[in-house]
């Protein structure tokens, strides 16, 4: 009796082998993201939170369409709030300054939710994108902070220079970082920004010669175009390091450039307070996830999505 069970097993087992060898052979091997340090070594999303420890201040440079980004900072957000509690504070480059009053009113209670959105600047993407976040800061009382230029201010300076900032109101003035603003345009980010276009003697030189000149820089200086962008940046930083207390913890989301490679917002930061401790995540899109590319190496962690990462929206 013995020997026919064996027997039958066994020819179960050799009936099986051959079947599932004409299907289809599965695997892991298409994640929507993969985690790497800034060694280039694949982490896990465990590890990644350990070492967000170590700062004070996080910046999460997202791609503005991509859902990885989005439902990442929602996961982070939680999980640091289940480290930190209420001393952690939420912010992004999404929401400008001028916009804190009723953003506080919002978590008040005193503005309701429909009110909040006719009243506020929000980007197109903000119902599917950024609502879960401030939702869950709000039911949660954490503070959220608008920490970027009112987008006026940054077009007066494109347009008509730097200077035109001491003309402004100090309600106005009370929306950005202290002036005189300080500018570095040797910095990486912003000579790279720089690199496509003329100097300012040069734009000068052109003006001379034709009033019609067909400059790329139209509007002003090509360093006003700079200074626009930078002013982005020290706003973002002064405001994060203004709402901070000694045992917060900032968590802040921003477009990638604003913080990969350790500058923009991370220069600002240090410029205002030298000591701070930063961890920075970029997201970043390769043909293949599973072999991280060392050139893209500009944060402490990089969240590798595939280029086909589907979007959230038609830019």
């Amino acid at each position: 009796m013995r020997h026919i069970f064996t027997l039958l097993v066994a020819t179960l087992a050799v009936t099986f082998n051959s079947y599932s060898q004409t299907l289809p052979q599965y695997s892991n091997d298409k994640p929507a993201y993969v985690i790497f340090n800034k060694s280039g070594e694949m982490v896990k999303y465990s590890d990644m939170i350990k070492h967000l420890q170590e700062a004070e201040v996080c910046l999460f440079g997202e791609l503005h369409d991509d859902p990885i980004s989005h439902w990442m900072e929602v996961n982070l957000v939680k999980d640091l709030h289940s480290i930190y509690g209420k001393r952690l504070v939420v912010g992004a480059e999404m929401w400008e300054t001028d916009n804190q009053l009723l953003i506080d009113e919002t978590f008040q209670g005193l503005v309701d939710g429909q009110s909040y959105v006719e009243s506020s600047k929000l980007w197109p993407n903000f119902d599917t994108d950024y609502l879960p976040i401030i939702q869950f800061a709000k039911s949660k009382k954490l503070r959220f902070v608008a920490t970027n230029i009112p987008r006026r201010y940054a077009r007066i300076i494109y347009k008509k220079g730097i200077e035109y900032l001491d003309s402004l109101s100090p309600v106005a003035k009370s929306y950005l970082p202290p002036l005189p603003i300080h500018f570095n345009l040797e910095e990486g980010i912003y000579k790279d920004m720089a690199r496509p276009f003329p100097t300012d003697e040069e734009y000068e030189a052109s003006k001379a010669k034709a009033k019609n000149s067909k400059s790329p820089m139209t509007n002003g200086k090509p360093s006003n175009l700079v200074k626009a962008q930078a002013i982005k940046d020290a706003t973002m930083a002064y405001f994060i390091l203004k709402n901070m207390k000694n045992d917060s913890y900032f968590f802040h989301f921003n477009g990638e450039l604003h913080s990969a490679n350790n500058t923009a917002i991370c220069y600002y930061l240090r410029h205002y307070k030298p000591n701070v401790r930063i961890k920075t995540i970029s997201i970043v899109k390769q043909d293949n996830n599973l072999e991280f590319d060392k050139n893209n190496i500009r944060a402490d962690f990089m969240i590798v999505i595939p280029n086909d990462m589907s979007v959230t929206y038609v830019k």
